[in-house]
């Protein structure tokens, strides 16, 4: 069943890590970012779990495992267990072991995260076509991994083995800038074979399926900072969703969001999650949020008055979204988002 088209942010007169039970959180753009913790991040996260927010951290990135990560997010001052981390090598080993008999061998390409994630549902992990594989799975190995891996995929998906992908995000951020994602891989194998993988990570719904069943939530919020998958994996699980702009996404590119990468609301960083959310006004076919009136005037966004950049950036989405309706908006919005320093 298709959800309504989102026409403006929402408002909440409570803060969200009461509103909601669990926070959802991705890791790079959001908590930290070239492996350093983003401003605001650890005291924020602290301050939602001692309130009683549980915290679980959800990640496309299949290299490592869910202690490994959690070691790295406390030795940034991030509260965070092994069992708080939900990685898209979880799902795709789930997804494998519902289709695949008991104990069956792996194919993998990819690195130490799958292999945990697979032996975790009982499953062998192997390393040849030759070692007759029940099914291939293909996840990100890091700069490092050998090209003849992408040959023993091809090898095992020529015979009629099921391929599977952790992911298929075509970059990744590094600490020198963005690199080829898991999804870049993933083209490689697809071009020799002509065959698709299953994909289970972020924004499909195997991997909103792990983080439920992992956390229990009840009424999540999906955080984010990534449009096609942080947000449209929220739409697509049918739970709320905030962006933070710490990340890869800018104001350019949320104003022309299509519906289904629209998030439910919109703040600077994570301190977002310790507030409400103030609420977009409709008046004669403008949009107000703070101290700002957002329009359309001809073929761009006008903005009007003062306030918080954020107050502003929420008025021009709702003005944004609901010119654009089903479709992304092209209004030209250059000038406002220089207003608001975004």
């Amino acid at each position: 069943m298709s959800q309504p088209s989102r026409t403006r942010p929402d408002g909440s007169a409570t803060a969200l890590n009461e509103a909601y039970d669990t926070a959802l959180l991705d890791l790079d753009g959001v908590v930290y970012a070239g492996g350093e913790a983003i401003t605001y991040a650890v005291d924020s996260l602290i301050t939602a779990r001692d309130g009683g927010m549980r915290l679980a951290y959800v990640t496309n990135n299949a290299l490592r495992t869910p202690d490994a990560v959690a070691a790295h997010l406390t030795e940034l001052g991030v509260p965070a267990e092994p069992a708080e981390v939900i990685t898209s090598a979880q799902a795709v080993a789930r997804l494998i072991a519902e289709q695949v008999p008991a104990g069956a061998r792996v194919l993998v390409i990819g690195g130490e995260g799958l292999r945990v994630a697979l032996r975790e549902r009982g499953l062998e992990p192997v390393e040849s076509a030759d070692d007759d594989p029940a099914a291939v799975v293909q996840g990100y190995g890091g700069p490092d991994l050998a090209w003849g891996r992408f040959a023993e995929a091809g090898y095992a998906i020529a015979r009629g083995v099921p391929w599977f992908a952790s992911n298929t995000d075509l970059t990744i951020p590094s600490g020198r800038g963005i690199a080829p994602g898991n999804g870049a891989a993933v083209e490689v194998v697809r071009i020799a074979t002509g065959a698709e993988p299953q994909v289970a990570g972020k924004p499909l719904p195997p991997m909103h399926r792990e983080t439920v069943l992992r956390t229990g939530a009840k009424r999540p919020i999906v955080v984010g900072d990534r449009l096609d998958t942080d947000i449209e994996g929220a739409f697509n699980g049918g739970v709320d969703s905030l962006l933070v702009l710490t990340g890869v996404t800018d104001g350019a590119r949320l104003l022309a969001a299509e519906p289904r990468h629209r998030p439910t609301y919109v703040d600077a960083d994570l301190r977002g999650l310790l507030t409400g959310q103030p609420e977009v006004v409709v008046r004669d076919g403008e949009f107000g949020c703070g101290g700002w009136t957002a329009s359309v005037r001809g073929d761009a966004l006008a903005l009007d008055g003062d306030g918080s950049a954020m107050d502003g950036l929420r008025a021009l989405c709702a003005a944004a979204w609901t010119h654009a309706g089903d479709g992304a908006c092209a209004l030209d919005a250059g000038k406002v988002l220089a207003k608001l320093g975004l």
